[in-house]
């Protein structure tokens, strides 16, 4: 029994907890030094949009970028049932893609790649006006949900980045 309890402390002793957005990690200020590239259609713009947002903490734009991501959005919608004589409301998705690529300014060391998705469900209505208008809400559902999920990735990629050296002057 002792050895066991002592076997448990030793392995949890060994784990390294710390937030990922934390000041101790660094990541946090080096968010903010993140550029993006412009953006392809409006899907595109709203995922910048909150990508800025999130990272920089509502300051906007990096003025003189550390890092660039290039960002590359595409949305889909698709019905879910393909049934032509319902009456009502039919279910459909849209599904926003987001494949991006992150590198330092400095150097042009590409840090981080990947491609992320975010799908939102929607009711479609027979009312063209409707239609569009329920595609375009869950268009920016999914937009939103796909900003949070590359921050993430983002934060975890620069977590891994070793501190900038600090060089005093007089």
């Amino acid at each position: 029994m002792a050895a066991s309890a002592l076997i448990i402390v030793a392995t949890l002793s060994a784990c390294q907890v710390r937030p990922l957005y934390g000041e101790a990690s660094g990541s946090g200020a080096s968010l903010a030094d993140i550029g993006f590239s412009e953006a392809g259609d409006r899907v595109g713009q709203v995922v910048r949009n909150q990508l800025i947002f999130l990272v920089s903490g509502g300051q906007g734009e990096a003025r003189v970028p550390q890092y660039m991501v290039q960002l590359q959005v595409i949305s889909a919608y698709s019905d879910i049932l393909d049934d032509e004589d319902a009456v009502g409301l039919q279910p459909g998705r849209v599904v926003v893609t987001g494949t991006y690529t992150m590198s330092r300014v400095s150097d042009g060391q590409v840090l981080k790649t990947g491609t992320r998705r975010a799908t939102s469900l929607l009711d479609v209505s027979r009312q063209e006006f409707a239609e569009l208008r329920s595609v375009r809400d869950a268009e920016d559902r999914a937009a939103r949900d796909l900003a949070e999920v590359i921050r993430a990735d983002l934060a975890i990629a620069l977590a891994k980045e070793p501190p900038p050296q600090v060089t005093w002057q007089k």
